[in-house]
């Protein structure tokens, strides 16, 4: 086998433009560790942000991107067991996944049904885990409440309204265009507002019967956060997942207090640390998508030397579900 791969380098933070194709070194997989033949990744807003220098943890360069991915195992690193090498699984790596091989610690491994493609399964950890997390574990969302879902033709967006509707939640979904919203409805929403609406507040008050919804799951942020906060019904629960405004959002104490409402961060990276949690997740998960109510919608592909037009199609939002990046081609 060759000593290099192709892969994406980032140098200096900023745009995406500042992603490079360049030739890297093959990396071996140490103790612990599995080195995977990397056919999808899946994009996430998380990733534009760390190139750009403005996720939640400092971005230390230089460095490869991509948290999620699926591919084959290539091999493994001493002390591994449980997996062999020819198996296709997803994994969340952190970084790394932008390139042809990736090496991940053997404990970000997670088995993906024999029935999805690389692209499917490359599409399925981060949003879905997410999604089930915002509506059931932190969201405690109960049959027949409503749910508001913004952002919802994106990854993140379809996963939470397939698993709302097969946890039988009323599903709101909010969107940037007429073709979005026909997607959001082809699965499952049962109300769907375009998100510049000028009538957007009073129509999901309308919706929900003018009491607004008990759970939102907020990823815009900016003065977007005011009116999820507006729309949330007495005793509610908004699930700050995301800022895809890129601005900053003012909370007053007082308006929670008033209708004695709950906001509630949600950053899976942290919490896939709870080992309770992250298995009853996958425990459900794989229920799901065993019984065909799941299914992850995959979007736009991208050769691994169109990254950067992948990251700014994302960022300008001309697309639906999961973006994915074949390194492989």
């Amino acid at each position: 086998m060759t000593t290099t791969m192709r892969g994406m380098l980032v140098e200096r933070l900023g745009s995406p433009d500042v992603m490079e194709l360049r030739d890297l070194p093959l990396p071996e997989p140490g103790p612990g560790q599995i080195r995977v033949k990397v056919e999808a990744v899946g994009i996430n807003f998380a990733d534009v942000l760390a190139v750009a220098g403005e996720y939640l943890t400092r971005t230390r360069v230089p460095y490869t991107p991509g948290m999620e991915f699926a591919g084959i195992v290539d091999a493994l690193g001493e002390g591994v067991s449980g997996v062999q090498p020819g198996v296709r699984v997803a994994c969340l790596g952190g970084t790394g996944a932008l390139a042809e091989y990736a090496v991940v610690p053997a404990a970000g491994l997670i088995p993906v049904p024999e029935s999805f493609s690389a692209a499917q399964a490359a599409a399925f950890p981060v949003s879905y885990f997410t999604a089930y997390h915002g509506l059931k574990t932190l969201g405690a969302a109960q049959p027949g409440q409503w749910v508001l879902v913004q952002a919802a033709a994106g990854a993140l967006g379809t996963a939470s309204i397939q698993l709302a509707k097969a946890m039988d939640l009323n599903v709101i979904a909010m969107a940037s265009t007429e073709e979005k919203l026909e997607l959001a409805r082809n699965l499952g929403a049962d109300v769907t507002l375009l998100q510049d609406d000028p009538d957007r507040v009073q129509k999901v008050m309308e919706a929900s019967g003018g009491r607004g919804v008990p759970l939102v799951l907020e990823v815009v942020g900016g003065k977007r956060f005011q009116e999820s906060l507006k729309m949330t019904a007495p005793r509610g629960r908004v699930i700050v997942i995301g800022n895809a405004s890129r601005e900053p959002a003012h909370l007053q104490p007082g308006e929670l207090m008033k209708r004695n409402l709950t906001v509630t961060g949600l950053w899976l990276t942290s919490l896939m640390s709870d080992q309770e949690a992250t298995r009853e997740a996958a425990q459900e998960l794989t229920r799901l998508v065993g019984s065909g109510r799941v299914t992850p919608q995959v979007g736009p592909t991208y050769a691994l030397a169109d990254s950067a037009r992948a990251f700014q199609d994302l960022m300008d939002r001309k697309t639906t579900g999961k973006v994915i990046i074949e390194p492989q081609n």
